[in-house]
């Protein structure tokens, strides 16, 4: 029930796809094969070796430290924050319900 069914196609043709790889080259066919009518392509040249295309300095480095550091924090005292509320929420409710819960019962034993 649950295995993959691979369509059958009925009616095949003879061309022959060669397969893509990255950069768009394409890889020809294996010499048994029959040629087909499709033009292969060359070979991506190979880039030539530049400088990296980010160069921090040292000045550069400290502040990107820094500010990454002022993120984390900020993002951790919003966290702990949302979770402080949540608790004191929490609390609210459990103290709510005891109150509720006494004055019902009270209210229970007025009328015996």
């Amino acid at each position: 029930m649950l295995r993959p069914r691979i369509p059958v196609n009925e009616k095949p043709s003879a061309e022959i796809v060669p397969t893509i790889t990255t950069l768009g080259a394409v890889v020809p066919h294996q010499p048994g094969q029959t040629p087909c009518g499709c033009q292969h392509h060359a070979p991506a040249p190979a880039a030539p070796a530049a400088r990296p295309a980010v160069q921090l300095t040292p000045g550069a480095l400290v502040v990107g430290v820094i500010g990454g550091t002022v993120v984390v924090l900020t993002i951790g005292a919003v966290l702990v924050s949302m979770l402080l509320a949540v608790a004191i929420t929490a609390g609210s409710l459990a103290i709510v319900a005891l109150v509720v819960r006494s004055l019902l019962n009270s209210e229970a034993k007025q009328r015996r």
